[in-house]
């Protein structure tokens, strides 16, 4: 069986699918309308009702299993399915929990204007990260291919100009570059959708798990829109776009893109693999993607070691870590069922995404602040760091534990499960390759802390002021990303086994 291939009919609380991606689209229109003027107070009014609505979308997960909701009430292949299962739910609140907290992050810099003119960014900040929240949970909850095509444009026409809202020459390069991959990466995505829809008639999830043959035309589909989504999620090697698009955009946007942005196209991956087309996953296929995402590991975390500004560092940090999310298509095929199957893997990779989004948006908002404080973000700079600002070094460093994968840290519990999944399975050079990526990241994050530790090596000029309540935003995301390692060590739902692997067993 594939991963949630039966139809389930609208379960009661379906009605919230729908509420999860108009809410962010009628906040954005309001934001609108308003002008820059009121855009941040739609923007912080909206961020609570929505992170409500994804808390009564688990909640509903939690007690039915699976909500699905039919639009119009036409079910496939005439109408369109909503649906939402464990990793929606998981990636939803996660959204909406950092979506949140950039939010409140950035009132400081995109606040209403105090001078006439001046709203331009703060107008472009509020619309952009309402419309990318809105886009994110459609691909969440999406089970039409076509519609996930749509999700990620909305997505990318939401994310470009997170990069560029100063406006500066070098942010307006990076996010051309940007757009040029993720458009590149559309017309794969849709070439592929095309191709199955004209060989079997139907782009709707459920239904194309039951029709789908391995035959030329699904498999020129099925690399297209793989290659397609890649582009989009910047895996090695077509990972260049990201650093200087995430490095250069002011940090609360940069929390945005790497936290999440590029977790929408992963998403719609599991979702191709797992739930579209598993009958087209073979072996060798499986170990390409992993091997992608071992190149990733490496690369990224050696090209992060050589970093000398700390945005670039994490930047390439983020290239590193979602290598990690493709190491669960090897690790979860099984070659005697000539499958991917839901498991301890897929458990893995989800703990990996949502323990990457806190981690990565609590160190890119830790890397502003300190870019405030000192006026600029050389690491060769930061003598005298961690007693001028205790609090944001503190932030950086938890969110470091969790990526690097010390216990008790969600992290540790993501690269625990695919290290026993790699066990499980004799692939004992992804364990390798996991192993060796963690230490990479603690060699770069401890120079970060040596350098931060060390005595200034002249008298530091006065630091500019930071409110104590922007350091609280990135340490409880640090926090959360921290706690969520006991969270995976939780009973799910009574009966089900530990809560990471619960997860993942309940998609079958």
């Amino acid at each position: 069986m594939t991963l949630l291939a039966e139809t389930v009919a609208p379960a009661a609380g379906g009605g919230w699918l729908v509420a999860a991606i108009i809410f962010p689209v009628v906040a954005l229109l309001l934001a609108v309308a308003g002008g820059a003027r009121f855009a941040a107070r739609v923007g912080v009014l909206a961020l609570p009702a929505g992170l409500a609505i994804a808390v009564a979308i688990a909640d509903g997960v939690a007690k039915h299993g699976v909500l699905g909701y039919y639009v119009g009430g036409w079910a496939p292949p005439l109408g369109i399915a909503l649906r939402a299962d464990v990793l929606s739910a998981a990636m939803l609140v996660t959204t909406a929990i950092v979506a949140s907290g950039a939010g409140l992050y950035a009132l400081h810099d995109f606040g209403p204007p105090r001078e006439p003119g001046g709203g331009r960014q703060t107008l472009g900040f509020w619309v952009s990260l309402l419309g990318a929240w809105a886009a994110l949970n459609l691909a969440f909850v999406g089970r039409d291919l076509f519609n996930l095509y749509v999700a990620l444009e909305l997505l990318t026409f939401a994310a470009v100009p997170l990069v560029c809202l100063d406006g500066r020459a070098p942010t307006l390069q990076a996010a051309l570059r940007y757009l040029l991959y993720a458009l590149v990466g559309s017309v794969l995505y849709l070439l592929g959708a095309v191709l199955l829809y004209g060989a079997f008639g139907t782009l709707d999830v459920e239904l194309l798990a039951t029709v789908v043959r391995p035959e030329p035309a699904a498999w020129a589909a099925a690399a297209l829109m793989t290659a397609g989504l890649l582009a989009k999620t910047a895996l090695f090697p077509l990972h260049l776009w990201l650093p200087p698009a995430h490095a250069g955009a002011p940090p609360a946007a940069s929390a945005v893109l790497s936290a999440l942005v590029v977790k929408g196209s992963f998403f719609i991956v599991l979702r191709l693999w797992f739930d579209a087309l598993p009958g087209l996953a073979t072996a060798m296929a499986m170990q390409f993607i992993g091997l992608l995402g071992a190149g990733a590991i490496l690369y990224g975390s050696a090209l992060a070691l050589r970093q000398s500004r700390l945005k670039l560092l994490v930047a390439y940090s983020t290239v590193a870590q979602i290598g990690y999310l493709f190491l669960v298509f090897p690790l979860a095929f099984d070659a005697s069922a000539g499958r991917l199957v839901a498991g301890t893997a897929l458990a893995g990779g989800l703990l990996q995404a949502v323990s990457h989004a806190f981690a990565k948006a609590a160190m890119f908002m830790s890397a502003g602040l300190v870019a405030v404080a000192l006026g600029h973000d050389r690491i060769e700079g930061f003598g005298g760091l961690a007693r001028a600002r205790p609090v944001s070094l503190l932030a950086f460093a938890l969110a470091g534990v969790s990526l690097v994968g010390l216990p008790p840290s969600g992290g540790f519990a993501a690269k625990w499960l695919l290290l026993s999944a790699a066990v499980e399975s004799g692939q004992w050079w992804w364990a390798v390759v996991i192993v060796l990526g963690g230490l990479l990241t603690g060699a770069y994050l401890i120079l970060v802390l040596m350098r931060a530790l060390q005595e200034p090596a002249a008298p530091t000029a006065s630091l500019r002021p930071v409110a104590a309540w922007r350091e609280a935003v990135p340490l409880a995301l640090a926090l959360l990303a921290v706690l969520l390692g006991l969270a995976g060590l939780a009973p799910f739902q009574p009966g089900a086994g530990t809560g990471a692997v619960a997860a993942a067993e309940a998609f079958q």
